[in-house]
């Protein structure tokens, strides 16, 4: 498996400051390298995976994990990336 690199931008949203979006993300569970792995897709590439892999993913999660929330985080965490690394869906 080939080490993946990431820019900048991407290493602020996996390692994120205290305070940000995606530090509460990450705070609630939701694992941020995954997250730039799936904003480097394409938004049809994206809807194909989430297809793919949303009912494992559920189940990978604990009970008490409230999805509703953790998903609300997790598109709060990609807003701030895209509002500080000025990138967008084309």
């Amino acid at each position: 498996m080939d080490k993946v690199i990431y820019t900048e931008s991407e290493m602020s949203l996996i390692d994120p400051k205290p305070g940000t979006a995606a530090a509460a993300a990450r705070d609630f569970g939701i694992n941020l390298s995954l997250t730039v792995s799936n904003l480097r897709l394409t938004p049809e590439e994206r809807i194909r995976r989430l297809d793919e892999l949303r009912d494992r993913e559920l189940a990978d999660l604990p009970e008490d994990l409230d999805r509703g929330l953790a998903d609300l985080l997790e598109l709060e965490a990609i807003l701030e990336y895209r509002r500080l690394s000025g990138t967008t869906d084309e």
